[in-house]
Formats: structure tokens, C-alpha cells, sequence
């Protein structure tokens, strides 16, 4: 029987404690149903930590053969001995220092696919005021933030948990915030005034550390450096706020399933409790927080133009019973699912006899449209795209 840690008050807590936990999974269970219901309450995984659930429900539960390598897992206890950190100090002044970072970004994109920036231009001060905004959202009264619960990817600004909630087989651990910034035109009444501020002006620090990334990324292809930016590699982003409640059974479910984004690039902040990793040689490496940094990682799209140059790496987050954990995360891409005509492919400067292209076009639109419909599923969509 599920124990309780408080009496459930409301409706809402009462649609929680009704949710099946794990210990009475049986044949039963109507994972369906359950789903529809949690989604209901627009609480989150947040409101089920409210309502005192001291079991995971059922939904959340992350078959242990899913944990692959999990036994195998690296914790390097100095960030020099897994993930490249990149420190751009003085790049606009020193050719040679320069280069020596866009050779470090080079590697790190070819090997790891994943680089953590340091001295990237945004003030600590601005780092922690995203964290801090993400957490007063989510820390609301639930019957304030429902208003914003939604699936419609039109909104100009979606909370909600789970994106993928009734297309992957696995439910995870945290709940999330979307704006779609660039290039999409909105009011910005339309954000939430506990975090409109900060999503603004977060967003502008983005859009100039994005094109100075791209540029990095540019030259590490051997093109010129604003050659990624003039297709319109940086034309949109959008900011996911990643809010990860602490979980009172961290060994029986999972933060993010294993994925590698749909995107161009990410820019990634994350908190100090850690619990993101990548996998790299078959094992699971811990990515660790280093104060002031931001970890980027090379997504699909980059992968599919590059023509496998560089590789996007699988990565997920880990439940914890440290939370609640907060992450952002920048996703660069073009016009999101707005229609287009904009085709992308392998890079034509980057094909030769010897390197054929290795994927057919796409718009970016076709593209997430597909990732969207499979979910985190534990597949990687560009077997789709593939020749």
C-alpha cells in the first residue's frame, strides 16, 4: 500500500495519490489511462512531490534494462578528465590562441561531441538569475502556473511535462518551460511575469554567444567562419527550463531519457547538483558543473550537414533525491515547425569522392516533426535521413 506523507487536500493531490506506484505494478495497470490523468492534473511531476507521494508511480519507472552500461559509469573527479572545457579568453585578440581553441573544439566535436565554455561573455550574475526565474515559475502555487499548461507547440510560451508524454515508452522525471525566442514575434506580456525579465535578456546573451559558437564551429569545419550563420545555423532558439523535483526513488526512474538533440547546437546551463551525462566509448561520463561554465553539444542537424564530421552525442540526466535540480537549455535551430522550403543537407564544401554525402535533404521543420512524433524513445532519428 502507498504510504503517504501528507493527506492529500485538494483535487489535484487527489488525482495524484491515485496514480498506481510502482510496488502495485501488475497486469492490471493501464499505463494509458494513467497518463491521460497525470496530464490532467497540469501539477507535473512537481505536484506529485507536493502531494506527498512517497513511491514513484508507475508511469515513471525505468526498466532496468534500459540502464545500459550503468555499471560502467566514469565520475571523473577533475572536468580535464572527461568533456573538454574551453576557455575563449583572449580569442578575439590572439590569432594563435584562437586557433588552438578552434582545434580543442574541433576535437571535442569529432570525439566527445559535447565542450564545456568558459570566459563565453555571460555574467555569472545572469547564469543565476535564469536559475533563479526557472525556480520561482515552478515553485508557484499549481493553480497559477495551469495557465500556462499546455501542448499546443504553438504557444508562445508551453509548460508542461513531458513533451513527449503519450508517444515514449518512458516517462521522466521533471517538468519544463519552452519559448520559442527567435524568430517568432510575441508579445512579451505573453510570458509569465515571475520570469519574463530574465528569459529576455537570457535570450539576448544567447543570441550573441550562439553566433560566436557558430563562427568557432565554422572555422573547426575548415569553412569560413560565418559560414554556418549565413545558412541560418542561428536564424531561430528557443530556451527549455528544465525543472527536476527531487525524486524519492532516484534508482527506479530516470531525469531525461537517453537522446541526442534535434538541434543545430545546445547551450546548456546547468546547476551544481550534476547528474547530466554523455555517453562516450560505450560508458556513461559524468558531465560535472564547473562554476561559470556552459556545456554545448553538437545536435543532429549539425551532425546531418557536417556529414558525420561531428557527432551528436547521446546524453541524459540521471533522477536524484538532491533536487530540485534546474538546467536551461538553448536550442539553436531555424524556424522551428514554421512551414519553409529551406532545404538542409551535407555540406557541399565538406563533400569529396573520397566523402560522399550520407544524408538526403530535409527541412528543419520535416525534421522535427519527426523527432516530435517518435519522442525519446531511445532511437536516433537520423537513421531516417540516412542514404
Amino acid at each position: 500500500m502507498v504510504t503517504h506523507v501528507l493527506t492529500p487536500k485538494n483535487n489535484t493531490q487527489t488525482k495524484m495519490a491515485n496514480l498506481t506506484p510502482f510496488s502495485k505494478l501488475d497486469e492490471t495497470f493501464d499505463r494509458a489511462s494513467e497518463l491521460k490523468a497525470f496530464d490532467q492534473t497540469k501539477a507535473g511531476v512537481k505536484g506529485l512531490v507536493d502531494s506527498g507521494l512517497a513511491e514513484i508511480p508507475a508511469i515513471f519507472y525505468y526498466p532496468h534494462k534500459e540502464r545500459s552500461n550503468s555499471n560502467e559509469t566514469s565520475v571523473p573527479n577533475e572536468p580535464h578528465l572527461g568533456v573538454p572545457v574551453v576557455d575563449l579568453e583572449d580569442i578575439d585578440k590572439d590569432p594563435i590562441r584562437r586557433r588552438q581553441v578552434v582545434d580543442k573544439i574541433r576535437e571535442a566535436s569529432e570525439t566527445w561531441g559535447f565542450f564545456q565554455l568558459l570566459n563565453h561573455g555571460v555574467p555569472v550574475s545572469v547564469q543565476e538569475e535564469i536559475i533563479n526565474g526557472t525556480r520561482r515559475f515552478f515553485e508557484q502555487d499549481t493553480e497559477v502556473k495551469k495557465q500556462y499548461y499546455t501542448r499546443d507547440i504553438t504557444k508562445p510560451f508551453i509548460y508542461n511535462s513531458n513533451f513527449d508524454l503519450f508517444s515514449a515508452p518512458i516517462t521522466n522525471w521533471r517538468d519544463t518551460i519552452l519559448t520559442q525566442i527567435a524568430p517568432n514575434s510575441f508579445s512579451p506580456q505573453d510570458l509569465p511575469q515571475v520570469c519574463r525579465d530574465v528569459l529576455l535578456d537570457y535570450s539576448k546573451h544567447m543570441e550573441k554567444l550562439g553566433e560566436l559558437i557558430f563562427g568557432l564551429l565554422s572555422e573547426a569545419l575548415g569553412l569560413k567562419s560565418t559560414h554556418l550563420v549565413d545558412i541560418d545555423c542561428n536564424e531561430g532558439h528557443a530556451i527549455l527550463c528544465h525543472y527536476y523535483p527531487s525524486c524519492p526513488q532516484p534508482e527506479l526512474a530516470i531525469g531525461i531519457t537517453e537522446h541526442a538533440d534535434g538541434t543545430f547546437i545546445t547551450v546548456l546551463l546547468q546547476d551544481h547538483i550534476g547528474a547530466l551525462q554523455v555517453l562516450h566509448d560505450n560508458k556513461w561520463v559524468d558531465i560535472p558543473p564547473v562554476p561559470g561554465a556552459l556545456v554545448v553539444n553538437v545536435g543532429n542537424l549539425l551532425q546531418l550537414i557536417s556529414n558525420d564530421k561531428f557527432v551528436s552525442s547521446v546524453h541524459r540526466v540521471l533522477a536524484t533525491g538532491k533536487g530540485p535540480r534546474v538546467s536551461v537549455a538553448t536550442f539553436f535551430s531555424t524556424t522551428g515547425y514554421a512551414q519553409t522550403s529551406k532545404l538542409y543537407g551535407p555540406i557541399k564544401e565538406l563533400l569529396s569522392e573520397q566523402n560522399p554525402p550520407k544524408y538526403k535533404q530535409t527541412t528543419v521543420r520535416d525534421y522535427r516533426l519527426y523527432y516530435a512524433k517518435r519522442g525519446l524513445d531511445g532511437t536516433n532519428p537520423l537513421t531516417h535521413f540516412r542514404l
